[in-house]
């Protein structure tokens, strides 16, 4: 997390309707900044921005059949950096595809649905508070 700026969410999803109506809501809804990309390939090449945190569709490839699904993104945002943080969302309510994207390192998954925004506000602060508690503990550490 960069001190000098607001936090810096990617939101990646090809379903142009619901990415506009999540990144409203975190507009009216938060203090963040947002940027929002319709492919995984279009996010990868931002990466140099260093996001605080992504937000990708597991589903991913009906815009261009060759596009890369959500798990492939994943798997390059977390080989650039192991650290960066990728909350996965699905139309999907099915536990094997939330493990597989555990598997694959996300910090969560999350059904697309009406609550979907509630949902990953939750997380997101707990992340947040999580992320300054363990700032925090390293700086008291490093004093003793």
């Amino acid at each position: 997390m960069n001190k000098n700026r607001p936090l810096l969410i990617f939101l990646v999803d090809d379903d142009a309707l619901f990415l506009k109506g999540l990144e409203i809501e975190f507009q009216q809804n938060s203090n963040f900044t947002i940027a929002t990309f319709r492919s995984g390939e279009d996010c990868l090449k931002e990466l140099h921005q260093e996001p605080d945190l992504i937000i990708l569709d597991f589903y991913l490839d009906t815009i261009k059949e060759n596009n890369c699904n959500g798990l492939e993104i994943l798997d390059q945002i977390k080989a650039f950096n192991p650290a960066l943080e990728v909350i996965m969302l699905s139309g999907q309510d099915k536990i094997d595809i939330a493990i597989e994207c555990m598997h694959h390192k996300a910090l969560d998954y999350v059904v697309k649905s009406e609550t979907a925004f509630h949902r990953l506000q939750k997380i997101i602060s707990s992340l947040f508070e999580y992320k300054k508690m363990e700032k925090k503990l390293n700086w008291f550490i490093s004093k003793m």
